[in-house]
């Protein structure tokens, strides 16, 4: 039977060897895929001199798939990050980043079980910054009804497909009136759609509060960018960090699943890197493509190395990060065991 061809964006640091891992896990799992390798980050910049080839963009909107490991934009003027140039780029708007406990995986929370829903496109990411005089910058916070309707329906979207129960939308209306009040005002128009779906709001400082209260409490969460940024990294912390939680960015034309932590260049090429994350986010992956493109063999494959790193843990096969003593290819192995 015919493959899915996958572009498969390697990025820097550990990015390369977790990438390794991921291919040598689907390949154990005979995974119905192909991969097409392009670059993006440091390594583009040192092979071709772009940080983001109009190559790897062009390959992405092809095929419509994408995993990519973490990518580093060099330092200095004139680099702007590869992952908001690659989500603008390929309008990719929704960023989702679900956040559980892991059996084995000790941490101060139990039965977390969270899924982050992140607008991507604008807010104060938007980049859109001047200097008004000497030592006075402003920041302008982008805020439009198109983007927030889609990202507040791909919210509810998610949670009626995925039988989740509550949208919580968290956000600073009370002091930006206009800006925050239009993301809230559209969430709740979105919410008359969705009767079967509660909603609620909460300011998002009293609401981190009760996050880390009691992280049981909340289901999906809808966000803004920024808010979406510093809360999804929050979130992690519950659950044992960025080392077991993987992320997504969708779009209507394209899916890019990724690595949320960075490329940590100290431990790069010394094979003790968790690779954990990114197999996550390809199990993410696995399952977007047997949704949209109607492919059983992508859930069977999906559950089965979910279940393999799920064993993994609570066995005690863990990287040295989460309390363990195995490096990335023995982690590799205790996985491809229990498949």
């Amino acid at each position: 039977m015919s493959t899915h061809s996958i572009v498969l964006v390697p990025g820097d640091g550990i990015g390369p060897e977790v990438s390794a891992a991921v291919q040598s896990v689907f390949e154990a799992a005979e995974a119905p895929v192909s991969w097409i390798t392009r670059y993006a980050g440091v390594s583009a910049m040192t092979e071709v001199g772009s940080v983001l080839p109009e190559e790897t963009v062009e390959t992405i909107q092809e095929h419509g798939v994408a995993l990519k490991g973490p990518c580093t934009t060099p330092v200095g003027k004139g680099f702007t990050s590869v992952n908001v140039t690659l989500r603008k780029r390929l309008d990719l708007y929704a960023a989702c980043r679900p956040v559980r406990n892991l059996g084995g995986v000790e941490t101060r929370y139990k039965d977390v079980d969270i899924v982050v829903v992140r607008e991507n496109t604008e807010g104060l990411y938007a980049g859109i910054e001047n200097e008004v005089t000497p030592g006075v910058v402003t920041s302008i916070k982008v805020v439009t009804e198109r983007a927030t309707h889609r990202i507040a329906r791909w919210a509810f979207e998610y949670a009626r497909a995925h039988g989740r129960k509550t949208v919580t939308c968290m956000h600073k209306a009370n002091i930006m009136k206009m800006g925050d009040g239009l993301f809230i005002r559209c969430a709740r128009e979105i919410d008359k759609e969705y009767p079967d779906i509660q909603y609620n709001e909460l300011i998002i400082d009293a609401g981190c509060m009760r996050l880390v209260q009691d992280p049981t409490k909340f289901d999906v969460l809808l966000l803004s960018n920024l808010y979406g940024d510093v809360l999804s990294d929050l979130c992690a912390g519950f659950v044992g960090g960025l080392g077991v939680t993987p992320g997504a960015n969708f779009g209507e034309k394209c899916a890019m699943f990724e690595a949320v932590h960075g490329s940590a260049p100290d431990i790069a090429g010394k094979g003790v890197a968790n690779p954990l994350a990114f197999i996550m986010s390809s199990v993410m992956m696995l399952n977007h493509l047997a949704e949209t493109r109607n492919d059983p063999r992508c859930k069977a494959t999906a559950d089965k190395i979910k279940g393999a790193y799920n064993r993994a843990l609570e066995d005690g096969q863990k990287t040295r990060d989460l309390g363990g003593e195995l490096n990335t290819e023995g982690f590799v192995k205790a996985l491809i065991e229990r498949m």
